[in-house]
């Protein structure tokens, strides 16, 4: 189908992008690797007056350090997040979970921050950085403001971004020392999970000492599997996990939809959850 006309912009900065953004108003809408801008404006469920595009904008590539923390510029690639040493030293949940998301033509233009700001509940990386306790900042006529990947994402598809806001950079304290794993389950090759689940899991003296989980496609928004959370601490053996991560699906509201009910989804996280603790915690 073809997309309704627009307007085309292609800023050089990101103060040239945030100035055409608030002139356009709600009015404008992003264009960063085009992976889920694209497939909206052909499907026209998307009808903006003006495209910005900051594919070009060099500022918001790369990662780098920060003390205790890992900073990835919001248009760095998928590719370029696997294969980043950085990311694989630092925040090898990332690297992992992005190694999965749809095919490598996809990886090569698609960017963390498109993802994120999608705000898609079965994308994979929202729940990882929820699970990783990441920030996103944002930048608009105001300055700059950090958000809590927590407070980052509101309802379906929509994030805590405002129309004249600009996403810059992901920042993730260093998960040094945790074990990690991505788990999901999509019916065919490429397709979008019908469940995940990110897990991160510190042992202490063969116990699982901390626990943190994000799930995908639970509802609305990623959530956190909490009540698990908790469960798991103390957690030493197969047995001690399983009984942890029957509270797994606990607080979340799953859709219902042609992929599965409700019923299947809260099966398939306390499943899931079980494989990824188990894999993180090295016990499976």
């Amino acid at each position: 189908m073809i997309p309704p006309a627009f307007e085309y912009a292609r800023p050089a900065s990101v103060d040239e992008a945030v100035r055409t953004l608030a002139e356009a108003g709600e009015e404008a809408k992003v264009l960063a690797g085009g992976q889920s801008l694209l497939p909206l404006l052909r499907l026209r469920l998307a009808f903006p007056e003006l495209v910005v595009d900051v594919g070009r904008i060099p500022e918001l590539r790369g990662v780098r350090e920060d003390g205790d923390t890992l900073v990835i510029g919001a248009m760095t690639t998928h590719h370029d997040v696997v294969t980043d040493p950085l990311v694989r030293r630092h925040a090898g949940l990332l690297a992992a979970a992005t190694a999965t998301v749809a095919d490598p033509a996809v990886r090569h233009r698609g960017t963390l921050g498109g993802s994120l700001a999608h705000a898609d509940p079965a994308g994979d990386l929202p729940a990882v950085i929820l699970a990783l306790g990441g920030e996103l900042v944002a930048q608009g006529p105001r300055g700059r403001r950090t958000i809590a990947a927590g407070d980052f994402f509101v309802d379906y598809l929509q994030s805590a971004l405002e129309p004249d806001e600009l996403l810059v950079e992901v920042r993730l304290p260093k998960a040094d020392g945790w074990g990690f794993h991505y788990e999901k389950f999509h019916p065919v090759a490429q397709s979008w999970a019908t469940v995940g689940v990110a897990a991160l899991v510190r042992r202490d003296d063969g116990h699982i000492a901390e626990a943190r989980i994000g799930l995908t496609n639970m509802g609305a928004t990623p959530l956190r599997a909490t009540a698990a959370e908790a469960a798991l601490t103390g957690a030493g053996d197969t047995g001690s996990v399983a009984r942890a991560v029957e509270s797994a699906a606990e607080g979340t509201r799953p859709a219902q939809d042609t992929a599965a009910s409700p019923e299947y989804r809260e099966h398939l996280a306390r499943v899931l959850t079980r494989r990824a603790v188990l894999a993180a915690a090295g016990m499976g």
